[in-house]
């Protein structure tokens, strides 16, 4: 039965990335973007999503991590029985699925400075984004583009320049079919830009130079939830190339493989949710509650527990929503937080979200 509330998105609790080495990749997010608190870590097979990796269950080793500072986590995935695949082509501007993930700055300068220390592949020059703010662009080892953006919201201070996942640039078709999602579903009501021709900030990617219509949209009101004030606000840029045939991301390849695999969200009152997707035609692609049989009971990832749902963007891309019912604060004392019977629409009280950092990890304690 359907509950009569609606259902809340508290933001963006991670942007996932596949990658051939697991425990290399986590070091390096480590040191680049601080993304040292170890949520989960779930070593299984994944067969709910056996559909989107050539029809049968793979082994694979997933972690996410958050930034205490701030915004959305990272899911690092790693197939383990065959060697991931990477694009067969360099990936352009426009593509379809998501060309870029936004990493927030509360010093953009500092920033800069900081990562052009560390030999990360800075893409050009400092610029102004859409929205007027500063923002540059870098790659990292593994070809994976982020924008780093201006955002003076910080969870929690611990001394650094920039925090977590605040949204991502995502390739489209058609914007007006792609926004329907984004606005009408994740609640990206307001737009804070929309332009069409070349852009100055994007010279340096590849076919930065062309000419695009890009669609900056956020929120007009703050999120509710749990987690919503460690997320923050979050922004998703649409963009549509406007001269060239776009390439599919992901085309001829598993999920898992190299690559932004989904946009995650952290979401409340899974059915409701499902109701409003399906009435937009974005019927659930994956149910961990079909596994489950009941979606009144959780699916254990690891540590952590929950429901999780996919569904598909026009152009096939993946988004997903996490109902969070069980985390760990404190493993080897057993205390875990329990979601389920609280209020959906309130955050928890900072001081136990900042029990978070007592899962720490400093990249020479990876495995």
């Amino acid at each position: 039965m359907i509950k009569n509330e609606p259902y809340t998105i508290a933001g963006i609790q991670q942007i996932g990335i596949g990658v051939e080495n697991l425990s290399e990749a986590w070091k390096y997010y480590i040191d680049i973007f601080n993304f040292d608190v170890k949520i989960l870590d779930d070593n299984n097979v994944a067969d709910i999503m056996a559909h989107y990796m050539g029809g049968k269950p793979r082994q694979k080793r997933a972690v996410i991590a958050i930034n205490m500072q701030g915004g959305g986590g990272v899911e690092i995935w790693n197939h383990l029985e065959r060697k991931p695949l990477k694009p067969a082509f360099e990936l352009q501007l426009g593509d379809l699925g998501c060309f870029a993930a936004k990493i927030k700055s509360r010093n953009i300068c500092q920033s800069f400075e900081e990562l052009s220390k560390k030999n990360i592949k800075i893409l050009g020059e400092m610029s102004r984004s859409l929205d007027g703010k500063k923002t540059f662009f870098l790659e990292d080892i593994y070809g994976n583009i982020f924008q780093i953006v201006e955002d003076n919201y910080v969870f929690c201070d611990e001394n650094r320049s920039s925090g977590g996942f605040v949204g991502a640039i995502v390739g489209c078709k058609d914007i007006e079919k792609t926004s329907v999602i984004y606005r009408d579903i994740l609640g990206y009501d307001k737009i804070l830009a929309d332009e069409s021709g070349t852009f100055t900030d994007t010279t340096a990617l590849p076919s930065g130079n062309r000419r695009f219509r890009r669609v900056l949209l956020t929120e007009s009101q703050s999120r509710k939830g749990a987690f919503s004030r460690l997320f923050g606000q979050s922004y998703i840029e649409l963009i549509q190339a406007l001269d060239r045939q776009p390439n599919k991301i992901y085309e001829g390849r598993y999920w898992g493989d190299p690559g932004f695999i989904q946009i995650c969200y952290d979401v409340r009152n899974m059915k409701a949710l499902e109701k409003k997707c399906t009435e937009l035609g974005f019927s659930f692609t994956a149910n961990s509650a079909v596994k489950q049989k009941s979606d009144a009971e959780s699916f254990e990832m690891g540590d952590a527990a929950g429901h999780f749902t996919y569904i598909e963007d026009p152009d096939n891309y993946l988004i997903e929503f996490v109902e969070t019912h069980k985390i760990p604060i404190l493993k080897k004392w057993g205390i875990y937080l329990n979601l389920r019977k609280r209020n959906p629409e309130k955050p928890l009280p900072d001081w136990i979200l900042k029990m978070l950092r007592l899962a720490k990890m400093k990249p020479g304690e990876v495995k």
